[in-house]
């Protein structure tokens, strides 16, 4: 917009295009920008048309009502308007991008670069047009012109070589070395949109998604046409489980690109995690319409397809991919983690040549690696597939954070302030609604079956993994001004405050619920906050999912994890990590006397019926027939166990390990305190 305001000024119409007052024009100009640059482009629309009554010739004016309908996503409306103003001004760089976002909302996207490109000759300095036409260019399956077009962009910044280095670091995974350089930037330039950006997506890879959200913001507060800033502030939102930013975000991105096959992809993604799966099924499959050749839209329809149970559409969309591009990791992955399926041999062969002779960054190689270890285990060699399994946890390791001793160190201190006493003193005094049951323990134990086993009965809603009880802490933390933290901050919690927890964890997971009495929360890593939710919620019920350490382990290191779980992708560490949970699960039994029924996966799979029956005892619930029939449950289901628990009670996956027995003997070491209560 600014650049709208700066041509007025500097180029004022001439001539016949003129009005008789040239100082009403400007100041219906002036309300007109006001308006869009407060995020109302209808106001603006409005002012606009109003003036452009005494004059339809007022070029200015025709120019902005052309920028207020692109960002109403009424591409077609605009045009006209735009070339009515280049045509008394075509030297006007602004109006060429307009121009330019106009025709890409129509889907004309090769007269829309040439308008951007055109744009950049008579203004290289024309931010917006630059980052729009990045975006364009990959859309278009330009990726290597995009590509030199964001060098240029970053090597033309005064600040390119802070910029340099920073990227150097980030490739390299020093996420604090690199944000220390970003920082420094944006002291420098605090309007400098890359470094906004960037530090959003450091702070998202290492998921402070509410950080990256305030870093995006600022950056479309300052270039609210930042089509990229707008899908990655979507993304840190839906990871949030803000769903109604997300949606907003990815419809305002929409407006200025609705022909984009990326921001479809991601309209579909945000659909597909507000449940609404049709909908993301259509508009998966509407991207996939845009830009054929790209595999996105065919893993994001897969993804659906496998999240609503419907495996044989699943594996014809991302063998799909696959075969778009061979390269494209993310699709052979996504074959493999549906756990039942098999590879062919000749998708084995593909991927053994891509993975022999293609430059892959290391994320990619990792994710082959994983996929054709499960293809390998399936034929039933296990120590090339051990071999695979152990390459693609060294390189997912190099990309992850995790510092053992601070895991192990935080949860001294939790058990050091929720102990017997302190937990007696405390007891009924949070919110009493028994609604919650909470299925802990760790991941690739048996939790999502315990949850399909719940979510089948009548009185219960399932509602997936849930981010709010870390969100309790962070409400803790928020409350201190002293630099008190949790978990020593909860000390001085007393009565009404413990309710007032439980009362905002039960306000923040109504969204999630469909109006059942009683509710999950699948979340295995809040083992460790078994103190904290018991004290907040005195009724609810807790479910430790427990799976022998040797199969427990060994599955999550078979398991590539979208996101989290830093700690699996070393056997030392994931080892350790095994005896901190037993440590942490062995105060909670002591401290919380019949408060946690631990669940065992084995015996599960021996008596379906009696440990079915256990659980709902424990959970007071009434024993129905509808939980030994867990597998007809047509519910969504977004965790890797998602095929698996849509078939009968199988034993293979109990001692699964043995296949392994050489490879894991350092792990069963580590382990060696807590084998013998397993047999």
């Amino acid at each position: 917009m600014e650049r709208l305001e700066y041509h007025v000024r500097r180029h004022p119409i001439q001539g016949a295009a003129a009005i008789a007052d040239p100082k009403l024009a400007r100041a219906a100009f002036e309300r007109a920008l006001t308006f869009m640059r407060a995020g109302n482009p209808g106001m603006a629309e409005q002012l606009c048309r109003d003036a452009l009554t005494e004059d339809p010739g007022e070029p200015n004016l025709s120019g902005l009502l052309g920028a207020a309908l692109n960002r109403q996503g009424r591409g077609p409306e605009a045009e006209p308007l735009l070339r009515q103003a280049l045509a008394a001004e075509p030297g006007y760089a602004k109006g060429h991008e307009e121009l330019g976002r106009s025709l890409l909302q129509q889907r004309r996207t090769d007269e829309g670069i040439a308008s951007l490109e055109r744009a950049l000759e008579l203004d290289p300095k024309l931010q917006s047009a630059q980052l729009c036409l990045i975006g364009a260019l990959g859309d278009a399956g330009r990726g290597e012109d995009a590509e030199r077009r964001l060098q240029s962009f970053l090597r033309a910044d005064p600040l390119r070589e802070w910029f340099a280095k920073a990227a150097e670091l980030h490739r390299e995974g020093k996420l604090e070395e690199a944000e220390h350089i970003y920082r420094q930037i944006l002291q420098r330039d605090p309007k400098n949109l890359e470094a906004l950006r960037l530090l959003a997506l450091i702070a998202m890879q290492c998921e402070h998604y509410g950080q990256a959200e305030q870093f995006l913001k600022r950056a479309v507060a300052i270039a609210p046409d930042y089509l990229a800033a707008w899908i990655d502030l979507s993304r840190a939102q839906l990871e949030k489980l803000d769903l109604e930013g997300a949606r907003a975000s990815i419809e305002r991105a929409a407006t200025l690109n609705p022909g984009s096959a990326q921001v479809q992809v991601h309209l579909g993604n945000v659909q597909a995690r507000s449940g609404r799966h049709a909908e993301a099924i259509e508009t998966f499959r509407h991207a996939a319409g845009i830009s054929p050749s790209i595999p996105a839209p065919w893993i994001g329809l897969g993804n659906t397809l496998k999240t609503i149970g419907q495996q044989a559409e699943a594996i014809e969309a991302y063998r799909h991919a696959a075969a778009l591009r061979p390269q494209n990791s993310e699709a052979w992955w996504s074959l493999s983690n549906l756990k039942t399926f098999r590879f062919e041999d000749a998708e084995i062969e593909a991927m053994q040549r891509v993975l022999a002779e293609e430059q892959l960054t290391d994320e990619s190689r990792a994710q082959f690696s994983f996929a054709l270890a499960k293809a390998v285990e399936d034929r039933g060699d296990y120590p090339r597939a051990f071999e695979l399994y152990a390459q693609g946890n060294r390189l997912r390791r190099a990309l992850e954070h995790y510092d053992p001793v601070q895991t192990e160190v935080i949860n001294e201190r939790i058990r050091a302030v929720f102990h017997a006493a302190f937990l007696e003193r405390h007891a009924g005094s949070g919110h009493p609604d028994p609604a919650p049951i909470f299925i802990v323990g760790l991941p690739r134990s048996g939790s999502t079956l315990i949850e399909q086993i719940l979510a089948s009965h009548s009185q219960v809603d399932a509602t997936h993994e849930l981010p709010e009880a870390g969100r309790l802490v962070q409400r803790i933390n928020r409350e201190r001004s002293d630099r008190i933290a949790y978990p020593e901050a909860a000390r001085d919690l007393a009565g009404e405050q413990w309710a007032a927890l439980g009362r905002a964890y039960l306000d923040d997971t109504r969204k999630y619920r469909r109006g059942a009495p009683r509710f999950t929360d699948k979340m295995p890593n809040n083992f460790p906050s078994v103190g904290l939710l018991s004290l907040a919620l005195p009724n609810a019920r807790f479910v430790n999912a427990r799976r022998h350490p040797l199969d427990t382990c060994l599955s999550c290191y078979r398991q590539l994890f979208a996101r989290g779980q830093p700690f699996t992708y070393d056997l030392a560490e994931l080892g350790e990590y095994y005896l901190e949970y037993e440590k942490m699960m062995a105060h909670w039994r002591e401290a919380l006397p019949g408060r946690v029924l631990d669940v065992q996966y084995e015996d599960v799979v021996a008596d379906l019926e009696g440990q079915t029956r256990r659980l709902l005892e424990f959970c007071g619930l009434p024993f129905e027939d509808a939980c030994l029939r867990y597998w007809e449950t047509g519910r969504a289901i977004r965790t890797a166990s998602s095929e698996q628990v849509r078939q009968p009670i199988y034993d293979s996956s109990v001692n699964f390990w043995r296949n392994y027995e050489r490879e894991l003997a350092p792990l069963a070491d580590i382990l060696r305190p807590v084998l013998p209560a397993f047999g």
